[in-house]
């Protein structure tokens, strides 16, 4: 395909991109490398109980779908006929424009009524760059830097996580000492609109641009890999990063199943100035992307499988939240996530990855507006900054083309059983308020050494937790403490030598005046993430053998090791009798008592103890456990 601006080479059948020329570039994509090794579709899978295989989507027959002076759309297919390769029909497609320096790709794939039983943990695409050029990797305004080269890794010093190398000989003798680990890279859905790598000679990008999340898995704020060391640009449609098996895709009973992932856009720049390349391929990167973002729904595709948008519908209405303890009345909700997935239970968007998604936060009024919305049944989501607790509206929303949808008012009531007495953290689905310590100097990415938004990306921040606390466990006093340096962003397990280590509790200290012997009281529990865990909480007896509330094993979100700061959230409404509970000195053992690796443990989010409820202020819906 070419169109006088970018030549892309594609293999046939198979559908694989083996060769892209660019400003003077033969081929942008690794010449080293195998031609299935450059630039391809793959889907990890494994039938229930046996182990996983990649399957590369390779076709078995080459469309023309259509050509003319302004686009030419091309199509890889294969059909599925109960061979060894995982059980999907797949259409893969690319389209190029003329005037746009790129291509963009999606992918049909669908399954039959009746097909095996499958579990797909991953889909993406995936293109690897020429390692002698692209040397600069953009993920964001402040994420930028000159990368290590895959050699680097290969002489490092593998470190406790197998993704993490120490630099100890890298090319790039500035690198030294620092760590690679490409989880350091990871963005979440709403957040990973364009990123990529830059040659400075000569001056090209190459970016993933990704208009849309409405194909994406797990909600806007799931968090998955882009860009790293190969130098290699991923476009993740659904994985198990940061969630583990919970948002493993299933597909049991013969279940059908089509989705249309993408399109997203292949784009390539050039700048004549070299004053400040980084800078300016960056700002034509995002520029571009707006331009995509604006653009959506494409009204290009050939596939009647992708609604344009007089073939979608409009969602709106105003979210009011009502919390009386707070606000005598309903206020708008500022700034909440509102969305639209399919039909499920309390907050399950966040582990949906089969259908279609659709997000927009609100204004400072909570009002909404979900434009280009496919054709379907969907339940309307939302959580709001601030609360706990998610939101789900009553009533199923049927979506059709034309559909214009004004829902009103409506109003969500955050779990609450009476008056705060006190908290511990914000509610905002993420541990990032919390003490973050200072990463080991021999184990620092430097990009993130001055910016503490990002510090919880350093590696090895679960160990600093043992050379804080020592022997002893973290102790909290309300009142006193201040949960930005007192309260260690991490509940980790305690390395104590030999690979050997022990469950930590935290102890949460308190003064109660007195106790209203009328009422039990209520503990709220919010977590941004869990790993192989368990959370106890025994109450003013931290030896009992029993605790007064347990979890039970929940997690495999990998947060805590792969720099995460929040994975799945889970929310916690525990009751704790009146009888427990001491007029003046009380304390709070919390345990998290899984301890087989240092990767185990509990990102918090929030912490709240509430008094005995009265009937102005007792409300328990849209309560998730």
């Amino acid at each position: 395909m070419i169109n006088g601006l970018v030549e892309v080479t594609l293999s046939s059948p198979d559908g694989e991109v083996i060769g892209i020329k660019y400003n003077g570039i033969d081929n942008v994509l690794e010449t080293d490398n195998a031609q299935d090794n450059r630039g391809y579709w793959d889907v990890v899978w494994y039938k229930p109980g046996e182990k996983d295989n990649i399957d590369k989507l390779e076709g078995t027959n080459f469309h023309v779908i259509m050509a003319d002076k302004d686009q030419v759309e091309i199509s890889f297919t294969k059909k599925w006929n109960y061979s060894r390769h995982v059980p999907l029909n797949v259409d893969k497609r690319y389209i190029m424009r003329r005037g746009v320096s790129g291509f963009y790709a999606y992918a049909i794939l669908e399954r039959e009524p009746g097909w095996p039983d499958v579990d797909m943990d991953q889909i993406r695409a995936v293109f690897k760059l020429q390692k002698d050029r692209f040397h600069y990797m953009a993920i964001s305004d402040k994420r930028q830097r000159i990368m290590p080269m895959p050699e680097d890794r290969e002489t490092g010093q593998p470190l406790a996580y197998p993704e993490a190398v120490l630099l100890t000989k890298p090319i790039n003798t500035e690198l030294k000492g620092e760590v690679d680990d490409k989880y350091q890279y990871s963005s979440e859905n709403k957040d990973n609109k364009v990123q990529g790598w830059i040659s400075a000679n000569p001056p090209v990008g190459f970016w993933m641009i990704t208009p849309s999340n409405e194909f994406l898995s797990s909600g806007p704020t799931k968090q998955d890999l882009t860009s790293h060391v190969g130098p290699t640009v991923l476009s993740m449609f659904t994985s198990i990063h940061y969630g583990g098996k919970d948002i493993d895709t299933k597909y049991r009973n013969g279940e059908p199943w089509k989705k249309v992932l993408g399109p997203v856009l292949v784009y390539l720049n050039q700048v004549s100035s070299t004053n400040n390349i980084y800078g300016d391929l960056w700002r034509d990167a995002k520029a571009q992307m707006w331009k995509e973002v604006e653009s959506w729904p494409y009204d290009f595709l050939q596939s009647q499988d992708f609604p344009k948008s007089y073939q979608r519908g409009n969602i709106s209405g105003q979210l009011q939240v009502f919390d009386r303890c707070i606000n005598s009345r309903t206020t708008g909700a500022k700034y909440a996530y509102v969305g639209l997935a399919a039909p499920g239970q309390v907050g399950s968007w966040q582990t949906e990855t089969k259908g279609y998604q659709f997000w927009t936060q609100t204004d400072e009024q909570g009002n909404f507006f979900l434009k280009n919305v496919r054709e379907g049944d969907y339940d309307l989501y939302a959580w709001v900054p601030g609360f706990i607790g998610d939101y789900k509206h009553y009533t199923n929303i049927a979506v059709k083309a034309g559909s214009e949808f004004n829902l009103g008012a409506i109003v969500y009531r955050p779990p609450r059983n009476g008056p705060t007495l006190w908290e511990i953290g914000v509610p905002d689905r993420s541990a990032a308020e919390f003490f973050v310590p200072d990463p080991y100097p021999t184990l620092m990415n430097r990009l993130y050494k001055n910016d503490p938004a990002n510090k919880f990306r350093q590696y090895g921040l679960w160990a600093r937790y043992a050379d804080i606390y020592g022997n002893n466990d973290l102790k909290y006093t309300i009142g006193i403490s201040d949960h930005t340096r007192d309260w260690f962003f991490a509940h980790v397990t305690r390395d104590i030598g030999n690979r050997t280590y022990q469950p930590t509790t935290r102890q949460i200290m308190f003064e109660l005046l007195n106790v209203n012997s009328r009422g039990d009281y209520t503990l709220q529990v919010a977590m941004a993430a869990a790993s192989e865990s368990e959370f106890q909480l025994r109450i003013n007896d931290a030896n009992v053998d029993k605790p007064d509330f347990s979890t039970g094993p929940m997690g495999r979100d990998n947060a805590i090791a792969r720099h995460g700061i929040h994975g799945l959230y889970r929310f916690y409404s525990i009751n704790i009798p009146s009888s427990k509970l001491y007029k003046g000195s009380n304390t709070f053992y919390l345990t998290q008592s899984r301890s087989q690796t240092p990767f185990q443990g509990i990102l918090y989010d929030y912490i709240r103890l509430e008094g005995p409820p009265n009937p102005q202020t007792s409300s328990s819906q849209n309560v998730v456990a």
